[in-house]
């Protein structure tokens, strides 16, 4: 299903809406004019409110389900449930009222999105978030601000029951108490300690064990992109870990592979082959908050590129191409790399 996108705000909310605390109850009092315009007071501090707690509730159904899409649908459903509400205004803690609804509408949503994709054509990945390069946008449209919600553990985390994905996301991640992750997923905390533990196992387990730095991963974008234009299988082989897997996301509406690569000359040889046609355009971008790439290829298809790095070589390669997934993807937000000779220059300061 596709979705015309556009970030969620509550009623009234513009870009240069401040967050706030809601002090009223949103009920109103008096009559005629007067109460009419008390009700709108109230709503209007709820609305900031509610504002304030918007990213990181996109961030929190976001890395539940992959899909920003979505995301944007629990929270404006959670929205709609806080304004329901009799007296919302005697809420004591809305940050974690509307974590809590959230992450209980997000893992009602999960257990479908995931018989959809069981019905998926081809390999599915999680929708990218791409920004421009090292740049901070309005924080108030931002999803991802860390790699919290990397595109490495958002494959990870698809090999997880929904339960156990959402105790170790709101735990370790979102840095919610076992007892409140409770009322989410309908179990005991003990209950939940020991799925947030067999998650954390599985997490740990496919993981980089040495991460790169931004500026190390962003350099290395940069010589694998080189070595593609080149067509230089060698160095590829050089980039790539010998375990390497490549990942590629078209959902039947483009060509894609339809299986998972893996070992580095598999991979190294189909990224040659790919790159003979050369892609009309390159734009460096971070993809879910690290240097990634977004092309327009020799066919005019946009496609996303996510590395995985560990220990200073690309451990996955993963391809986001379906069209459905990009539709928020703006690449007039973004430079065009420069190409040197055959030297890559990213376009930023």
């Amino acid at each position: 299903m596709s979705h015309t996108r556009r970030p969620f705000r509550p009623p009234g909310m513009g870009h240069d809406a401040a967050g706030g605390t809601h002090t009223g109850t949103g009920s109103g009092t008096g009559s005629g004019a007067e109460g009419a315009a008390a009700r709108g007071a109230g709503e209007a501090g709820l609305a900031r409110a509610f504002e304030a707690e918007r990213p990181r509730l996109l961030r929190v159904a976001y890395a539940t389900l992959g899909s920003l899409a979505e995301a944007e649908d629990c929270v404006q459903e959670a929205w709609l449930r806080l304004r329901r509400l009799p007296e919302p205004g005697e809420i004591r803690d809305l940050g974690a009222w509307l974590t809590t609804v959230v992450g209980r509408l997000a893992l009602d949503a999960l257990g479908t999105a995931r018989a959809r994709r069981e019905r998926y054509v081809g390999t599915w990945l999680p929708e990218p978030l791409v920004e421009r390069a090292g740049r901070a946008g309005d924080p108030a449209d931002r999803v991802t601000l860390d790699e919290s919600v990397s595109m490495a553990l958002l494959v990870v985390l698809e090999r997880l029951s929904p339960a156990q994905r959402t105790a170790f996301l709101l735990h370790d991640v979102f840095r919610l108490s076992f007892e409140e992750v409770a009322e989410v997923v309908g179990r005991s905390p003990a209950a939940v300690r020991q799925l947030a533990s067999r998650a954390r196992r599985q997490v740990d387990g496919h993981s980089p064990r040495q991460p790169p730095t931004r500026a190390e991963q962003a350099e290395l974008v940069r010589a694998f992109l080189v070595a593609c234009r080149r067509g230089e299988l060698r160095r590829l082989l050089e980039l790539l870990d010998p375990d390497a897997v490549f990942r590629g996301d078209g959902g039947g509406n483009v060509s894609a592979l339809p299986r998972v690569l893996t070992g580095a000359d598999a991979v190294a040889r189909v990224l040659v082959a790919y790159h003979r046609r050369p892609p009309r355009a390159v734009h460096p971008a971070d993809v879910n908050g690290e240097p990634g790439v977004v092309l327009v290829d020799a066919t005019g298809v946009l496609t996303v590129i996510a590395l995985t790095v560990d220990a200073g070589r690309v451990t996955a390669v993963d391809v986001v191409r379906n069209p459905e997934k990009l539709t928020a993807l703006r690449l007039d937000l973004l430079p065009e790399a420069a190409w040197e000779g055959e030297l890559w220059a990213d376009g930023t300061d």
